[in-house]
């Protein structure tokens, strides 16, 4: 059976589509092609999640983190750079698609074209969520560690309502940020620093 979470501004609303058997991955990629409009991810157990549009203010903050780290990967010029239209397969199965993400040059190029043109199977070696008011932080929380069991190396979860940042990365305690103005990363992205003025 697939089981929908539609994402509404409060709860998660739960359908059963007790006729349609666990989506395979064609089938996912099919759905998603069909429902294009649509924010879809789907978790490791198979359940999909329909989320809604990113409210405006959500999606210009999420421009200017796109926008921060497209600058740096030019400069940098060792990785490619990902916007939140993006999804990704992770290890676990799960298809996740972060606000913003970057991946290594040789990492990214050790795929096909046929892998790049999908929902390629590779977990992107940065990650930024961005809490928008509809997310649960608890849920996001479990994504981060979702990103990071999957092979991330650094992720950063914003939480503009309460003006934190969650800081992960493998085998090491969630580093917490009150209102930082800036947050860097080094070592793993050197010289990347995001400014948080336009982001919160």
């Amino acid at each position: 059976m697939t089981t929908l979470l539609i994402q509404t501004e409060s709860t998660p609303l739960t359908v059963n589509v007790p006729l349609l058997g666990q989506m395979t991955n064609e089938q996912f990629y099919e759905f998603c092609q069909a429902n294009g409009d649509l924010r879809i991810e789907r978790t490791a157990n198979g359940e999909v999640i329909i989320m809604p549009p990113a409210f405006s203010d959500t999606g210009n903050r999420n421009f200017n983190i796109a926008a921060q780290l497209g600058n740096w990967t030019e400069q940098d010029g060792t990785g490619i750079g990902f916007d939140s239209s993006a999804g990704f397969t992770l290890p676990n199965g799960a298809m996740r698609s972060p606000d913003a993400s970057w991946i290594e040059l040789e990492r990214w190029n050790a795929l096909t074209d046929a892998q790049k043109a999908s929902f390629a199977p590779i977990c992107p070696s940065f990650v930024i969520e961005l809490r928008s008011l509809s997310d649960r932080l608890n849920k996001l929380q479990e994504k981060m560690q979702e990103y990071i069991d999957n092979g991330t190396s650094l992720g950063w979860l914003i939480d503009r309502q309460n003006r934190k940042v969650y800081i992960y990365r493998p085998n090491r305690e969630v580093e917490i940020l009150d209102n930082p103005e800036a947050v860097s990363g080094n070592p793993e992205l050197p010289g990347f620093i995001l400014r948080m003025g336009k982001i919160w």
